[in-house]
């Protein structure tokens, strides 16, 4: 009895803390981490997945600046675009996501200005001629007549740093408005905003700014703002009041001490309610995304500019007109892609609160919260010791169903409730239960653990544990796979940032990339600085070991993608990492001084291993791999990169990079790969002409790419100065 007892103090504990966590007292990130994946799963999972017609995306892509011209376009271009669209086309609602902030000074009307006020002020003529051009050369002019009397919403942006610019379009809402009651609202200082003669021909106005959840994702847009003392509407809403005939906003408000919430947003016409926008506290709406990317169609401008798009499919269509050119991309990480563009997240939010499916998240979920979490720890705490082995799983899981099915239920009517804290309660009451009893493992097991825990994922370490006599540090020799990856640039990352961020950046990169080697099954060697040393096939013998680090090389490259999006969030620069693979015999096991002692490798094809990382960036690959580790992963394609020599060795090796799985691979990429082969042949065979026309083709296909660039100066080298008869190809690395 005294032992069951005792069970109930950590189960209280826990719960206390989930409690606390429910009631705003204390923020466990954990919790409201997992509260986020459970909330994108669920929304991935009741996604439509359909393609609205309704709302159009006016795409300013690569196609767009190449007939067009790069951007910013002229503004008389830009009113050409508007003219198209409300004359040929005849779309119902123009919206800009664009902020248009800086004059248009390119048709050179300051200069003729100047000249008529100076070297030309008394030449006749040209005051003639000048009087005649104006109206035209004033395409600032031109495109705010274009916007005049016409429904076209501009965007613009709210922060905290730098100066205001532009002019903001009236506020949404006053104080007066909401009965001078002070709300919880975000705020903000400054303002990035349109030219007013534009603020002032358009018929709104909305921000772009949304909400960016802890871990870098946007979930939510606050349709209300506030800035000195007034609220202003969001891009989204400004669009959505204008489909419906401008309605006026009605916001419900709840009075709590001395400030009020608010709870929704009403639109409200002549003819009564029109809709109701359920709001967080901070006036957010969660965003109805109604699939993956391109849920809504996409035209090019230019198209819209040549009139190549039959007039139906625009006819009565909401236009948000943006830009995913390279370099213009407005991207964002959301639950349905972590590279998604923005106006399409304000595309789903028009069109879900057009249809009433924004999700409502009260703030009463927390009492709601709160008594789920008493009710359940209680039943868990109080009656699951009593209870057998079995019957204690069998009632954990019906619990775990019965809590699952109740959120869904909410769910599916429109209500988000909180599921993490209850997840992590009853499966942490019921863990602590069934292991209750076996705090003390076995010497064998602690033994492995201890050796090993440092160095290889969780789950070897159990399977080391079943058989401990098989396994030893003893130094070996054996065939592996070794990585090593190292951070481009360091040294001008750590130079522009404070220390405390710049740990903070290494330290979640280093945890990023050790969880992708972790899940693949690596042993981790070390950690030099930046650098990272791991390999496979030891202790835990492994016969796939190349394929494992090959997937891994892989696997970390796309990590770094996700994870420089957060930098970029917060305002960190982003990381490029180079990494080298080989395999091969080496020594493997414990190596060191009697002092300290390191679970380690060694040997010449580890050595090479750190030599190809170190070439990574002069061929401008991300992955470089020996000879060894491409003829032992058939299934992945590889581009061979060069046959060098390496100081100290008189065979030369063969290098390449490792791309995709071969079932990955696109039709363009092989075109690209059997070119570069030709290529590669050609130079080899001193065909300098055949292989500049190869690496040509493919530079026009990817500009700027160094490997080609690389073959291009070595190509021009030998022109200059012919290799001697018996060069055969190879490239000498004259560095260790």
């Amino acid at each position: 009895m005294k032992k069951k007892l005792a069970r109930f103090l950590p189960g209280l504990i826990i719960l206390a803390l989930l409690l606390a966590h429910a009631a705003r007292v204390l923020e466990l990130p954990f919790v409201s981490s997992l509260d986020q994946v459970v909330y994108d799963i669920k929304l991935r999972a009741t996604m439509p997945n359909t393609v609205d017609d309704r709302v159009v995306i006016l795409d300013i892509d690569e196609k767009s600046l190449a007939e067009v011209g790069r951007w910013p376009w002229r503004r008389d271009r830009m009113a050409q675009l508007v003219n198209t669209l409300f004359d040929r086309y005849q779309v119902s609602l123009l919206g800009f996501d664009i902020v248009l902030a800086e004059p248009d000074d390119s048709s050179g009307l300051k200069t003729l200005e100047q000249l008529g006020r100076r070297e030309l002020k008394d030449n006749p003529q040209f005051q003639a001629a000048f009087r005649t051009l104006r109206p035209q050369l004033d395409v600032d002019q031109v495109f705010a007549d274009a916007l005049r009397n016409r429904p076209v919403i501009l965007g613009y942006y709210f922060a905290n740093e730098g100066v205001s610019n532009g002019a903001l379009p009236p506020p949404a809402l006053t104080p007066q408005a909401l009965g001078g009651q002070a709300i919880r609202i975000s705020g903000w200082k400054n303002f990035g905003a349109n030219l007013r003669q534009f603020q002032a021909n358009a018929l709104g106005a909305g921000h772009f700014n949304p909400i960016i959840d802890t871990d870098g994702r946007v979930r939510r847009v606050p349709l209300l703002v506030e800035h000195q003392g007034a609220y202003y509407e969001s891009f989204s809403l400004a669009m959505l009041r204008a489909m419906l005939g401008n309605p006026r906003l009605a916001p419900g408000l709840a009075l709590e001490d001395a400030y009020a919430s608010v709870e929704w947003i009403d639109l409200v016409g002549q003819q009564g309610l029109l809709r109701r926008i359920p709001v967080d506290a901070n006036v957010a709406a969660l965003i109805p995304y109604r699939g993956y990317q391109r849920s809504f169609h996409y035209y090019s401008a230019a198209d819209v500019l040549a009139n190549r798009i039959p007039p139906e499919l625009l006819k009565g269509r909401v236009v948000i007109v943006g830009t995913s050119a390279p370099g213009l991309r407005d991207l964002r990480n959301t639950p349905v892609g972590e590279v998604y563009p923005g106006m399409e997240v304000h595309a789903n939010l028009i069109a879900g609160m057009h249809d009433g499916a924004v999700l409502e998240k009260p703030q009463y979920v927390d009492a709601i919260e709160l008594l789920l979490l008493l009710l359940v720890g209680a039943a868990m705490i109080f009656l699951l010791p009593w209870r057998a082995p079995l019957r204690a799983t069998i009632a954990t899981l019906a619990l775990l169903a019965a809590m699952a099915g109740l959120n869904l239920a909410a769910w599916h009517g429109g209500m988000v409730l909180p599921l993490a804290s209850l997840l992590l309660l009853i499966s942490t009451i019921f863990v602590l239960n069934m292991s209750w009893g076996f705090f003390v493992e076995s010497k064998a097991k602690r033994q492995i653990t201890q050796r090993f825990g440092q160095y290889v994922p969780p789950e070897l370490v159990d399977k080391m544990s079943r058989d401990p006599g098989s396994y030893s540090m003893a130094s070996r020799k054996a065939h592996l796979t070794v990585l090593f990856s190292d951070v481009r640039g360091f040294t001008t990352i750590s130079e522009g940032m404070e220390p405390e961020a710049l740990a903070q950046l290494m330290n979640e990169y280093l945890t990023e990339m050790t969880l992708v080697i972790r899940q693949h099954h690596g042993t981790l060697d070390k950690y030099i600085g930046d650098a990272i040393v791991a390999f496979w096939g030891a202790p835990v013998a492994d016969p796939e070991h190349a394929r494992h680090g090959v997937l891994t090389a892989l696997a970390m490259q796309q990590a770094l993608t996700g994870l420089n999006l957060r930098f970029r969030a917060r305002g960190w620069p982003d990381v490029a990492i180079g990494i080298g693979l080989n395999t091969g015999n080496m020594t493997v096991g414990d190596m060191g001084s009697s002092i300290r002692l390191a679970y380690t490798v060694m040997g010449d094809a580890v050595n090479l291993g750190a030599r190809l990382e170190a070439k990574t960036k002069e061929y401008g690959v991300g992955i470089m791999a020996g000879a060894a580790t491409m003829e032992a992963v058939p299934e992945v394609v590889f581009r061979e990169l060069d046959c060098v020599q390496v100081k100290g060795k008189m065979e030369p090796t063969t290098i390449y990079e490792p791309i995709a799985l071969a079932s990955e691979i696109a039709p363009s990429l092989r075109d690209d790969l059997a070119i570069w082969s030709q290529t590669l042949a050609a130079y080899r065979a001193r065909d300098w002409d055949q292989a500049e026309a190869g690496l040509a083709a493919l530079s026009g296909r990817h500009p700027g790419q160094r490997l080609y660039q690389l073959y291009q100066e070595r190509i021009a080298a030998f022109r200059a100065e012919p290799p001697p008869a018996d060069w055969n190809g190879v490239t000498r690395f004259d560095s260790k």
